[in-house]
């Protein structure tokens, strides 16, 4: 995807957060382009989700600049939660709900029309092949066809940003493929997809990885160059080899 002269739709600079004298995200500094996916990688504890909990507009930082669809993070969180979509690696819809219940409910706290909910569930519900399972409830569905819902219902109201949160977490890799289909789609509608995974060889279906090791930005850019910069296989020897040598870290990460 082409970059070049785009305005950032994620930009942050200096980012710190301290919980007492412990520092979670250690002044990561970073931009997400219009349209791009951007894989977010790191080893549990490396300062990932505090990252996005602030990017999400439910935490605030200890200091730095940090903006989301053009709104602070400090002063206009409502603004940003209109404008973003969210999937919880922990599974967010209601599982004593219908397929359909699902939606309707989440398009309502989206803060979409009654028309806008019934006219879009109908064609969401059509392409994921769910129709027969409109009123089926969600605990009775196999994972992956509630993780593609799940990431359905996260743009159901066509945000800018969608945060997927190890979105793929469990599912088989046929699934997983489909699932990145999806994401793909959206991309190409024009909504920034920001990812976290564990899986190294998903890191390497985004534009751009950032991989952060001890609260700390150590690396970010395509895969192909990071891949040769580390001169590794791929995207998970260059985790492992940042993750095992800290010496390689630079001092700055170009933004």
């Amino acid at each position: 995807m082409k970059m070049e002269n785009r305005q950032p739709i994620i930009r942050v600079r200096n980012l710190v957060k301290k919980f007492g004298d412990f520092v979670a995200n250690d002044n990561l500094s970073f931009d997400v382009q219009r349209g791009e996916i951007f894989g977010f990688l790191g080893a549990n504890g490396a300062g990932k989700t505090t990252a996005i909990r602030i990017l999400c507009g439910l935490s605030k930082p200890t200091s730095g600049e940090i903006s989301v669809a053009g709104f602070d993070v400090y002063h206009q969180t409502d603004s940003i939660k209109r404008n973003i979509g969210y999937m919880s690696q922990k599974f967010s819809l209601y599982e004593d709900l219908t397929v359909y219940e699902n939606i309707r409910f989440y398009g309502g706290i989206y803060g979409m029309t009654f028309r806008e909910i019934k006219t879009r569930a109908v064609a969401l519900i059509e392409k994921l092949g769910l129709t027969r399972y409109r009123d089926t409830l969600i605990g009775s569905l196999p994972l992956g066809w509630k993780q593609k819902l799940a990431f359905s219902v996260a743009i159901f109201h066509q945000p800018k940003i969608v945060f997927l949160d190890e979105p793929t977490s469990g599912v088989d890799p046929v699934t997983r493929r489909q699932f990145w289909g999806l994401i793909y789609e959206a991309a190409h509608n024009g909504i920034t997809v920001f990812v976290t995974t564990h899986y190294m060889d998903e890191a390497e279906y985004c534009d751009r990885v950032s991989i952060m090791v001890d609260g700390r930005i150590a690396a970010l850019d395509t895969p192909a160059q990071l891949i040769r910069t580390y001169g590794t296989a791929n995207i998970n020897d260059v985790f492992i080899k940042l993750a095992r040598n800290p010496g390689l870290i630079p001092a700055e990460v170009q933004i």
